[in-house]
């Protein structure tokens, strides 16, 4: 599957995961999988709509690095949101190191289709 550059629209404010016992929530309770430099926590919400955080590990370099590696991570996300079963609260978890866009393309779109939330 290549990445379809469509305009899905922006971040609604019911698509973000804000509150930090939902953070908690997912990472003790979630499925989680894992690849080189990335990591995926997931579970069902019973909402419509999915639910998405970008939450980053501690000493993850410095403010200019994590705020880049954030913004990679919500545009490929973004971009990739239309291919997914909805219903679900999802974390991407990233590890410094090969901070490019296509490398985050690439990573995420690999997470996604072991967890099993690309529509088929």
């Amino acid at each position: 599957m290549g990445t379809d550059f469509i305009k899905t629209g922006f971040f609604k404010r019911e698509e973000r995961i804000k509150n930090p016992a939902d953070f908690k929530k997912l990472f003790k309770n979630g499925k989680k999988i894992s690849i080189q430099g990335a990591k995926i926590f997931f579970m069902e919400n019973g909402l419509e709509i999915n639910r998405v955080g970008f939450p980053l590990i501690r000493g993850y370099g410095n403010a200019v690095q994590r705020n880049l590696s954030k913004r990679y991570s919500r545009e490929v996300y973004r971009l990739l949101k239309s291919h997914l079963n909805t219903g679900y609260d999802i974390l991407f978890l990233v590890y410094p190191g090969n901070d490019s866009f296509s490398s985050r393309c690439d990573q995420f779109r690999l997470l996604l289709n072991k967890a099993g939330l690309i529509k088929e």
